[in-house]
């Protein structure tokens, strides 16, 4: 059973699935509305037991509903409850209302131009809108009491409302940034169908999520902090309730970047949060060391994180008499959602990577886990970090993974290849500041590639190692577009990479965006 929190939430997401099922949930709350996901059997449980929310959404999925025997009388037969069905959830309704549904032989995937219908134009929407679908089955016939609302630019059926209900269902993804007005379609369910009242803030998100951290009573606690502005936000809101029993941990690693070490010292001098450095830099190489793999050098990271961890949660037993009761991490929905399906029945969340944070700690030392940031978003987190007053340079500051560069030298991890990283990386944190450039990418990097090019260094013929430039635009992580950076810019960085750091003759710039590629390269 979800937590009591869920009932006060005024939207019940049902993941069926989709890759952007999350989304869902980001932009009704950058509406103003609460919302969680939960799945279809959980969903069952809460009805059974008399709890509703005040509007449902079904969201698409990859699967056809021709295969999909579950019974949905139990949600179709609330005849006051708002339901908006989106991609597979449109097709469920069809099928319940005795609707006809066709198995694809065409399909649409990627942007379609969608026309409303006469007299069902959607508020700040335009007549012609472009969209992005995904999906191969679909209504031919519309179910009894249902008019068409939106087609598709090939004539398909992309909407469907209800005459009297408070039922609309959309054939393609509002979801997506790929989708022009998308929020604006959304919000036209949420408020002129659904007919609620928003009421999610950042005040409010601050409140949740220092009401967890309270309801620990008073407990030793250790954070796993990293300084970026996940860690950051949760040891900031959780210090303000816990004070002196919050101790921060970061572990120098030997795999960051010359401006992180920076960072944390700086957060040291100007925080009141109890930050120690752990320098175990040796430590971590020599571990590494002949890996190649991507997952193995991750769980191996990981794997090495706990020892660190463990070893030094001892010493403060022995030495300071200190005995932790709570593992604070700042893990994120989408750490959650690409990591493993976050539901624990039926969920049908594909892992994408092995989860970066601390996972095995809290097991092998008989931990408990306190995530007060677990279902917020990267944007979200940040407006948190406003609500605390922190200097906005720390909370936009671009995201860092946790194994660092680790997954940013394809292949072996050699001192001599992070050397290369941890230079380069430099080179265009300096630039990206030097052009005024920092706050026009959402993250930037660099990354070593396992290959080796021809170059001409002096009057001498060079035969050495290539960088990528890596910069993304992104809201939360979720998707992600490559940033289109100035001409001149590139140019400075790519000149002082060949020419600053040893070993390197060519430098290019990956223009892949997420979906299709990740934003990390492992």
């Amino acid at each position: 059973m979800k937590s009591e929190k869920l009932l006060e939430r005024q939207i019940w997401i049902v993941d069926f699935g989709s890759q952007y099922t999350q989304l869902i949930t980001r932009k009704t709350r950058e509406l103003g509305y609460s919302g969680e996901i939960i799945t279809l059997s959980e969903c069952r449980e809460l009805f059974e037991n008399g709890q509703l929310p005040e509007a449902l959404i079904l969201s698409g999925g990859p699967q056809s509903v021709f295969e999909d025997e579950n019974d949905y009388s139990f949600i179709f037969s609330k005849t006051d409850l708002p339901i908006l069905g989106i991609c597979y959830g449109m097709q469920l309704l069809g099928r319940y209302f005795e609707g006809k549904v066709e198995r694809g032989t065409i399909g649409e995937y990627g942007h379609a131009e969608i026309n409303f219908e006469q007299g069902h134009l959607f508020e700040n929407c335009p007549s012609k809108v472009n969209v992005w679908m995904s999906h191969s089955d679909h209504i031919s016939v519309v179910p009894k009491d249902f008019d068409v609302v939106i087609k598709s630019h090939n004539g398909l059926i992309a909407g469907i409302q209800h005459q009297s209900r408070k039922i609309l269902g959309l054939q393609f993804h509002p979801e997506v940034e790929h989708s022009d007005h998308g929020k604006d379609i959304l919000n036209h369910f949420l408020r002129n169908i659904a007919e609620l009242k928003s009421e999610w803030s950042a005040g409010q998100m601050l409140e949740e999520a220092t009401e967890l951290v309270r309801s620990i009573g008073k407990k030793k606690v250790l954070c796993a902090f990293s300084g970026g502005v996940d860690s950051l936000v949760a040891a900031m809101l959780s210090h303000h309730v816990l004070g002196d029993d919050l101790h921060c941990f970061f572990v120098d690693h030997g795999l960051l970047r010359p401006q992180d070490l920076g960072h944390i010292k700086l957060l040291q001098e100007k925080l009141p949060l109890n930050i120690e450095i752990i320098d175990v830099k040796e430590f971590f190489l020599n571990k590494l060391k002949g890996l190649s793999d991507p997952e193995d050098k991750r769980k191996m990271i990981g794997t090495t994180f706990i020892e660190v961890f463990e070893k030094k949660v001892h010493e403060y037993e022995k030495d300071h008499g200190i005995q932790f009761d709570y593992l604070l991490q700042g893990t994120l929905y989408p750490d959650v959602i690409e990591s493993i399906s976050p539901h624990e029945k039926d969920g049908k969340s594909v892992t994408i990577k092995s989860h970066h944070n601390v996972g095995g700690l809290p097991e092998r030392m008989k931990l408990k886990l306190l995530e007060p940031l677990r279902y917020l978003f990267k944007d979200e987190v940040r407006k948190l970090g406003e609500e605390l007053h922190l200097e906005h340079s720390w909370v936009y500051r671009h995201p860092f993974p946790g194994p660092g560069i680790g997954i940013r030298v394809l292949g072996e991890l050699k001192p001599e290849s992070v050397v290369k990283v941890q230079h380069s990386d430099q080179i265009l944190f300096e630039e990206l500041n030097n052009h005024g450039l920092y706050q026009s990418t959402w993250q930037a990097l660099t990354v070593l590639l396992p290959v080796k090019t021809v170059g001409v260094k002096g009057d001498a013929r060079a035969y050495e190692e290539v960088i990528c430039l890596r910069m993304v635009n992104s809201s939360d992580g979720m998707t992600a577009t490559w940033s289109d950076m100035p001409r001149d810019f590139l140019t400075k960085v790519s000149s002082r990479i060949t020419n600053e750091v040893k070993g390197v003759t060519r430098v290019v710039y990956d223009i892949t965006s997420k979906p299709p590629g990740t934003i990390e390269w492992e």
